[in-house]
């Protein structure tokens, strides 16, 4: 067991389900915790807690309610569970911020899998005790200030328009992942977008010439062949 393990928070009202989690982080040397609804996991967070395993459909809870309420005044990563075609669920669930999600039923070889790899991607805050949300997320020379939603580089300022900073936002709060463009247009748009708009690439190529050394040979906003974007900075700190 680690000195100072990760505290994860089991958020399930299935009984079952909450003690095989519990059983199986601890046996990883997790420290881990239990709640059933929002006031359970109100209370978990005073007591700091470095990640949130959160099944979207509770009983008495909507799961996505208290994704909300979490990432309103705490930031840290939350892994989503949902039903196998919950798919609704799991786009809305990605756009208020959650990390990652996991698909019913699960293997825990699995879930353990993509613990390690968001607590990994979230750095300090695996282990400290949460904080308040970010106000700015800073990558290789760059710093993207959320609340003024600008972007401040090597020389200044750089313009961006709001879906470019929206686009941008979106890749920093999920770095080395990769984003079909059907998810990146969920995600940003919903709905609300027809399969021939192009906006998304269009706005990827500006701002592949606005942060990229080389716009043709990316570093940072790369593309997956068949498979989407990835962001890939060489340092993160939010």
């Amino acid at each position: 067991m680690t000195e100072n393990p990760s505290h994860i928070l089991v958020v399930d009202d299935d009984d079952q389900v909450r003690r095989m989690l519990r059983r199986c982080f601890e046996d990883e040397g997790y420290r881990v915790s239990e709640a059933t609804d929002q006031a359970g996991v109100e209370t978990a967070l005073e007591n700091g807690v470095d990640l949130i395993t959160l099944d979207l459909n509770l009983g008495r809870t909507d799961g996505l309610t208290i994704a909300r309420s979490v990432r309103q005044s705490w930031d840290l990563p939350i892994i989503m569970i949902t039903g196998k075609g919950d798919m609704i669920d799991r786009i809305v669930g990605l756009e208020i911020g959650a990390d990652d999600y996991i698909a019913k039923p699960f293997h825990l070889r699995e879930v353990l899998a993509r613990v390690r790899s968001v607590l990994r991607r979230s750095g300090p805050r695996a282990d400290a005790p949460a904080s308040g949300p970010p106000a700015s997320i800073a990558f290789d020379d760059y710093v993207l200030d959320l609340d003024r939603r600008a972007l401040r580089g090597p020389d200044g300022d750089i313009r961006l328009t709001s879906g470019e900073f929206d686009l941008l936002a979106l890749f920093a709060r999920h770095p080395h992942r990769v984003l079909s463009r059907d998810q990146i247009m969920d995600l940003l748009k919903g709905h609300d977008w027809a399969p021939n708009d192009r906006s998304i690439d269009n706005q990827i190529a500006r701002l592949r010439k606005l942060i990229e050394a080389n716009a043709r040979e990316p570093r940072l906003l790369k593309t997956v062949r068949g498979a989407g974007y990835c962001f890939t900075p060489q340092s993160l700190q939010a």
